[in-house]
This record gives structure tokens, sequence and C-alpha cells, in this order.
């Protein structure tokens, strides 16, 4: 499965729990390594980083989680809805449908 259907499938599955989802796009002159997804809800925001199962991330994509862990933010790596659903539930995020 190509990581654009992946990120896809989080993003919707995201927006069905009721979730607002923004695709953060690349483009010359953005911050290197900023996450593929950012979700808001009832005042939680999210970083998500999507990988296909055999992809890893770039150091770039690495700074940029340890940035927003250490200004107290939430970030994800995730490869599956199913991730999302497991990390989401250790880092105490809403997921249950509005």
């Amino acid at each position: 499965m190509k990581e654009s259907e992946i990120q896809a499938q989080i993003r919707d599955y995201l927006r069905w729990t009721g979730w607002f989802v923004v695709k953060i796009h690349q483009s010359l002159g953005s911050y290197r390594g900023i996450a593929d997804l950012y979700a808001l809800r009832d005042g939680q925001h999210v970083w998500i980083e999507v990988k296909r199962p055999d992809g890893r991330q770039s150091e770039y994509q690495k700074r940029f989680q340890r940035d927003i862990e250490k200004h107290g933010g939430t970030y994800i790596l995730a490869r599956s809805v199913a991730d999302v659903e497991h990390l989401a539930g250790e880092k105490q995020l809403q997921l249950d449908r509005r």
C-alpha cells in the first residue's frame, strides 16, 4: 500500500471520529521534517507522520518530533489506522465518535 493511501485512511478515520485534520504539503521554504498531518479536537493537537510499514523517519523528521515533544506537543508515527488507535489510547486522545 502506498504511503498516500495510508495517510488518506488515517485522515478519513480521524475526521469520522470528529477531528479537524489538515494534510501538510511540503514546499520550498516549509519547515524541513514537518509531519504529514495535523489534527485538532477539543483543544488537543496532534502531529502525525505517516510511513509505510518498511518506511523510516528522516533525521529532519526525528528532529521535528523531538521539537514537538520538547514543547509539550503530541506526535505520532503511524503506519496504519491501528497505530493511531493504539498510540492515541496511550496518549489519552479522544477517538470516540461524536
